[in-house]
């Protein structure tokens, strides 16, 4: 019974990948020949496992062999295609076959859907990489290589005098940090004068709100009068910072998140609804073409610098704040993460949910150190609009600004 189930599922697979490639007329294979190929592979799959792993292997020399002899006729008649993707789909569709012998159900399943999906995203995904640079593509390369070069040869065992400096969870956060980043600059690069700005600032958000004040700011000292797609940027950015560090929390301790949803939604909620009520209040297609004929392009995030800056800075307040926890008191505790906030309140935020989790700071206590990083943040980057910008500008952001820091404040106190 369970290789009639196999055989099943190998038939529909088949099917799923012949389809595909019926519909887009492929000369070697197609709704027929995809499903007895992904049979043929179950079948030797299952004759492997009495007579040996010779039976697979000739299945798979078979296979080879047809897709040149399926070339060879094609070119004969005038039908040559220098693209190989029908012939790797067959390879890879007869391996699937034989894998679903021997390996789980849902991996084999998911394998063959992926297929699939890539032979049919086909004119998607070639516009996708038309529409990269060699910026975008050095920012791809670079994420790979702080996630899949570098974390991977990080010790993971505890350093230092409190035992609180792990260079393999460091680095960890790093690529957490740089991972959402890239996926804000992509979508900003993809989305361009198109995005408008209200996703201007929530993309703007997700890379850096910081940068985003600053490149806005010093566009408005260029500009005779500021658009209110500037302010609606900043605010907004500024907004998705809160969610961005609610999403960092989760990702990070579970339990650490339901005891600062709470705080940090309520800071956060404010500028958000006063930024789509500016947006709405000015016109879309006003701020959509302000922000668009003037908005800056964000940095690239992934640079190995940058990240490098980040470890840096992420291990030395974990560090300062486990020593402040362990030595001196909660006034330093909140000092730092007062102070960790005028730059950026990543570090404080990860380095703060890291402490929460091993247990060395309360969660209530992590939450007021990340609502105090998060006022002094918004405080700052109200002060780098007046100091860029002047009151032209400050005197747009500051009241959802002013509220969202108010509302911090009401927590400390509270």
């Amino acid at each position: 019974m369970a290789q009639f189930q196999i055989l099943g599922i190998s038939l529909v697979l088949g099917l799923l990948v012949g389809l595909q490639r019926e519909v887009t007329h492929a000369r070697l294979a197609g709704f027929r020949t995809f499903p007895l190929i992904t049979m043929f592979g179950t079948l030797c799959g299952l004759l492997g496992l009495t007579y040996g792993p010779w039976i697979p292997a000739l299945g798979f020399a078979s296979i080879l062999v047809l897709a040149i002899l399926g070339n060879l006729m094609a070119m004969r008649n005038g039908k040559s295609d220098p693209g190989v993707t029908t012939e790797v789909a067959l390879i890879l569709m007869y391996a699937v076959g034989a894998y679903l012998v021997i390996g789980p159900l849902p991996v084999g399943i998911a394998v063959a859907g992926v297929v699939a999906i890539l032979l049919h995203l086909k004119p998607e995904l070639h516009d996708i990489a038309s529409r990269l640079d060699r910026t975008d593509v050095k920012a791809i390369m670079q994420f790979v290589l702080v996630t899949f070069v570098v974390l991977p040869i990080l010790p993971n065992r505890n350093y230092g005098p409190l035992a609180v400096f792990n260079p393999f969870t460091a680095w960890l956060m790093v690529v957490l940090i740089v991972g959402i980043s890239l996926s804000g600059y992509l979508i900003y690069r993809f989305l361009g004068p198109r995005a408008g700005a209200l996703t201007g600032g929530i993309l703007g958000g997700v890379v850096s709100s910081t940068a985003t004040t600053v490149s806005y700011s010093r566009l408005a000292v260029r500009s005779a009068d500021v658009p209110a797609a500037f302010a609606v940027v900043i605010v907004m950015a500024s907004a998705v910072v809160f969610g961005r560090v609610l999403a960092l929390i989760g990702l990070i301790d579970v339990d650490f998140l339901s005891v600062a949803l709470v705080p940090l939604g309520l800071m956060g909620i404010f500028p958000a609804l006063l930024a789509v009520f500016m947006w709405r209040r000015v016109g879309r297609a006003e701020t959509s073409r302000s922000a668009g004929e003037t908005g800056g392009q964000p940095r690239n995030p992934t640079e190995l610098k940058t990240a490098l800056a980040f470890g840096v800075i992420y291990s030395g307040v974990l560090l300062l704040s486990a020593a402040a926890k362990e030595y001196w008191g909660d006034r330093e505790l909140y000092l730092i993460a007062g102070f960790s906030g005028l730059a950026d309140v990543d570090a404080i935020t990860v380095s703060t949910a890291q402490l929460v989790k091993a247990g060395r700071v309360s969660a209530d206590q992590g939450t007021e150190m990340i609502v105090l990083a998060l006022v002094v943040n918004t405080l700052f980057k109200a002060g780098i609009t007046w100091l860029f910008a002047g009151w032209r500008l400050f005197s747009k952001i500051l009241l959802p600004l002013g509220i969202a820091a108010a509302a911090g404040l009401v927590v400390l106190a509270f």
